[in-house]
């Protein structure tokens, strides 16, 4: 019986009832039909969930000289570098908005969801001692490890707020939405992680792969250049991408400047919702073996 199975406790009678007692049994039952993904489980463990957060976000700055203070420094060397590169050298365009802004709001998101690519795609086996010792919901652990760079995400949000007075620019009735895409974000990551992750059980050659996926992934992505600088007849197939949705979102929320068309931000959305149910799907289907494998 494998050991992610449905397991329910129940009492039992005849041999099991000792001194009029009867003793509660834990029964493990493998799950039936497709879609029987048990999620309601989630909640049930949310502490775990809540306690595996802290510890990562604790113990990722708990040496570090400048504590949190990485979370914002990263994006802002990043940000200089690009403009020195892709602006004044490259002369790439910025749809009218500041390279520097234009090129931090690109990168917010872009951070997110490169670190939590990279720590949710190997989380499983690097939560090998867990995953073999005692039971929960396994999905917990690579929703904490996406989750966890959100707490970067909210530190870099703050050195926003003296670029946009810098360069003179305040954000409109568009940051009510920011939430919304930021929660796409997270959904893009989780949703290309829990391939990754359960790939990674079976298959550790996963590991050396996000890299050079993540590498790529940037490039790919609307993060230095504007979707602008797509030919019009490819963007449609270009923005099948699920970041060019999040980071046009993140553009539009923080700048305010002319929203992106629903040709660029529907199929991101489509394309997140469909990779978010079958990785899902599929890391259910593969959480019966991981303890066996890893």
């Amino acid at each position: 019986m494998k050991e992610s199975d449905h397991i329910s406790i129940s009492p039992l009678s005849g041999p099991q009832v000792r001194k009029g007692i009867r003793i509660p049994t834990v029964q493990i039952r493998p799950n039936r039909g497709l879609f029987h993904l048990d999620l309601h489980s989630l909640w049930k463990y949310r502490e775990l969930l809540g306690f595996l957060v802290w510890r990562d976000a604790k113990v990722r700055y708990k040496q570090a000289v400048i504590g949190a203070g990485w979370a914002v420094f990263q994006p802002l060397i990043s940000m200089l570098l690009f403009t020195a590169i892709f602006s004044f050298l490259a002369k790439l365009p910025s749809d009218g908005i500041p390279y520097p802004l234009f090129a931090y709001a690109g990168l917010l998101p872009w951070n997110f969801i490169a670190q939590a690519t990279s720590r949710s795609g190997t989380s499983l086996v690097g939560e090998s001692h867990l995953i073999s010792k005692v039971y929960f919901p396994r999905l917990i652990i690579p929703l904490a490890a996406a989750s966890t760079p959100a707490v970067d995400l909210v530190c870099a949000l703050v050195m926003m707020v003296p670029l946009m007075l810098w360069f003179g620019m305040t954000p409109g009735w568009q940051i009510l939405l920011f939430p919304v895409f930021a929660l796409l974000a997270l959904f893009a990551a989780l949703a290309v992680s829990l391939w990754f992750s359960a790939l990674h059980v079976r298959f550790r050659d996963v590991g050396h792969i996000i890299p050079f996926f993540i590498q790529f992934w940037m490039f790919a992505s609307p993060v230095v250049y504007p979707v602008s600088l797509i030919p019009e007849k490819w963007r449609t197939l270009y923005s099948l991408n699920p970041v060019v949705g999040v980071v046009e979102g993140f553009r539009w929320t923080l700048l305010g400047q002319q929203a992106p068309a629903l040709g660029t931000i529907l199929p991101s959305i489509c394309i997140v919702l469909v990779l978010l149910v079958s990785g899902v799907v599929y890391f259910k289907r593969m959480e019966r073996t991981f303890a066996d494998v890893i």
